[in-house]
């Protein structure tokens, strides 16, 4: 099931069950397929394919149960991408403030997993997740979350200093 929240421009959120299947992380690439280039976040588009997917295949291999996916809108150049599943084990970096994310945890050449969720790390420009308690179905878990921005690309500083928002002295 596919919830739309119509809200005012440039604020929307979308939402997707999954079941415990192997297709899931392809359809979660195919709504942010659909939804990004929809609201004009087509460069972000790669990267959040990418950790989506890593994500959801996580949802998948680590659970039994089914996941959620959740689209929102963060500005107009900016996406939320949250992923619930029914583990309530928090897993590296998301159990880590973003801006302290430690060591990366050490990966031998040799192993067959293990890289995903440090493609969070590297890519995106905020992460985080917490447990969840029960909810009415008995269901428990944990959210996990990233964020993404656009660079601003406006044409001059004026439109800049309208558009953009400053962060750390200067527009992102």
């Amino acid at each position: 099931m596919v919830t739309v929240s119509p809200t005012p421009a440039q604020a929307w959120s979308y939402a997707l069950h999954l079941p415990h299947d192997p297709r899931a992380p392809r359809i979660a690439r195919m709504t942010l397929r659909a939804v990004l280039p929809a609201y004009g976040m087509v460069e972000l588009l790669d990267t959040a394919e990418l950790l989506t997917s890593e994500m959801v295949t996580n949802a998948y291999r680590h659970t039994d149960g089914p996941a959620a996916l959740r689209l929102r809108a963060t500005s107009a150049r900016g996406v939320r991408v949250s992923v619930w599943d029914t583990s309530p084990h928090i897993p590296a970096p998301f159990d880590r403030p973003p801006g302290r994310p430690g060591a990366p945890s050490p990966v031998p050449p040799e192993a067959d997993g293990g890289r995903g969720l440090g493609f969070v790390r590297q890519w995106a420009d905020d992460w985080g997740g917490f447990p969840l308690g029960d909810d009415p179905y008995g269901q428990r878990g944990k959210l996990l979350w990233f964020e993404l921005t656009q660079p601003c690309t406006a044409p001059d500083a004026t439109v800049a200093a309208a558009t953009c928002p400053v962060v750390s002295g200067g527009p992102r």
